[in-house]
């Protein structure tokens, strides 16, 4: 688990080099990373290429948009339009590292798995290696400012 999580950092960490959010994630189906995605909105000019967004994308087949059989690493709590992109895509599990207070969409804001709407609620696990992944976040931040 710590390992896939530190894989996902590494994505993250990559991120902030190219000038993006430090944001990363990675898919694991029976214990191999399948996909792997570091935030690309910047480069991409694109508001929807977020690091869990562009994971899902590289791990559905066509014509099998499901990942009942995957897990998601991700270093921050995912926002209310990746959360729904998670529940549509079925993931299994959700781990994630730092909270998104005033933009997460799990544990704050929206809430997205728990509305009746939502077709499916992953297992949730936050807070894994938190402080690394805070710490890349505040370090990307302070140097903007």
């Amino acid at each position: 688990m710590a390992g896939f999580m530190a894989q996902a950092l590494a994505e993250a960490a990559a991120a902030g080099t190219r000038g993006e959010v430090p944001v990363g994630a990675v898919i694991v189906r029976d214990g191999r990373v399948i996909a792997r995605a570091g935030n690309r909105v910047e480069e991409l000019g694109d508001p929807t290429a977020h690091a869990e967004m562009l994971a899902i994308r590289a791990a559905t087949a066509p014509g099998d948009r499901r990942l009942e059989d995957c897990d998601l690493y991700v270093t921050l709590e995912p926002c209310p339009m990746c959360a729904a992109a998670i529940s549509l895509a079925r993931v299994r599990r959700l781990y994630f590292g730092a909270y998104d207070p005033k933009g997460g969409g799990v544990e704050h804001g929206a809430k997205v798995f728990d509305h009746s709407t939502c077709h499916h609620r992953p297992e949730i696990y936050g807070g894994l290696e938190e402080s690394r992944a805070a710490l890349l976040l505040r370090d990307f931040f302070a140097a903007r400012r």
